[in-house]
């Protein structure tokens, strides 16, 4: 299928290393690896590390065509540090390339040529206002694409407002347990199990799907109308940053594909697990590798 993603790509600085990332470009290179056709929109800096993330990105076979080169701001970068309760902790440098991308009209004629399946966006970048526009423009032009928002909440990054607009905007929400209490704040959610937040959630903004995922323990699935609750799979965890955007393109994969809710939800937790067992959020991995992982 065709996928269009929006987003940032930035630098994830851990202790002694750095990592390519930022959820819309894992997302995109994770697609890429399931073998779909991905245009990744976004912008990086006229810099050493805007370069390696060109060089990367050429070596992943994603295209640059539409990634935009800037002397006015950096390649971004975020800083990570690990919690054994809440996970990876990010503090995100801005603003940054990313937040300043763009696209001729040769560019959008060249996106819809053919029209895209898919259309992909989370919440950080848009607090950026010529990337909103640039995303609004996009979903305008392609009305029938459907439209998968990963919230990705970030601390300072989100306004309620903002994350309204684009859940409304949406045909599949993602979010992790983390984010669930200020999504159903924000959303004005009053049930307090996983599967009634999903239900209520879809109904209130027409959603087709909602996706909560769960760490180790897997995830809560809705998929038109029909919910699961599938398990993790055990792995000896690498870092996690990356797995949320490789389990979110296998979900992608699945809908497409017009899987049964149970298999969709068990494979997207493989996928996530095997990407979480690798340092590094964008590890090159297959299916069979995570086909062959053992069960929960």
């Amino acid at each position: 299928m065709k996928i269009i993603a929006i987003g940032e790509v930035l630098w994830d600085i851990l202790p002694g290393a750095e990592h390519l990332g930022g959820a819309p470009f894992n997302f995109a290179w994770h697609a890429r690896n399931l073998g779909h056709d991905v245009s990744f929109i976004s912008a990086v800096g006229n810099d050493d590390r805007g370069r390696r993330a060109l060089e990367l990105m050429e070596q992943a076979g994603l295209p640059r065509h539409f990634i935009r080169r800037t002397s006015d701001h950096p390649t971004g970068t975020v800083t990570v540090s690990f919690d054994s309760t809440l996970g990876p902790q990010y503090r995100i440098h801005r603003p940054a390339a990313y937040d300043f991308p763009a696209l001729s009209p040769s560019d959008l004629s060249a996106l819809l040529t053919p029209p895209p399946d898919w259309i992909y966006f989370g919440t950080l970048q848009q607090m950026s206002a010529p990337a909103r526009s640039l995303t609004q423009r996009l979903l305008d032009v392609a009305s029938a694409a459907r439209r998968f928002y990963d919230v990705n909440l970030r601390t300072q990054s989100y306004t309620p407002e903002l994350v309204r607009t684009l859940v409304r905007q949406a045909h599949v929400l993602k979010l992790s347990h983390q984010e669930l209490p200020l999504v159903r704040e924000i959303c004005g959610i009053k049930s307090t199990s996983l599967e009634q937040f999903c239900r209520e959630c879809a109904h209130a903004f027409e959603l087709e799907t909602v996706c909560v995922t769960r760490g180790a323990q897997g995830c809560g699935l809705l998929l038109n109308h029909e919910y699961v609750e599938a398990g993790g799979f055990p792995i000896q965890v690498a870092d996690a940053i990356g797995a949320g955007d490789a389990f979110s393109a296998a979900l992608a994969h699945g809908i497409r594909l017009g899987w049964p809710v149970r298999q969709l939800a068990e494979f997207a937790n493989r996928v996530g697990a095997l990407v979480a067992s690798r340092p590094g959020a964008t590890s090159h991995w297959t299916v069979t590798e995570a086909m062959a992982l053992p069960g929960p």
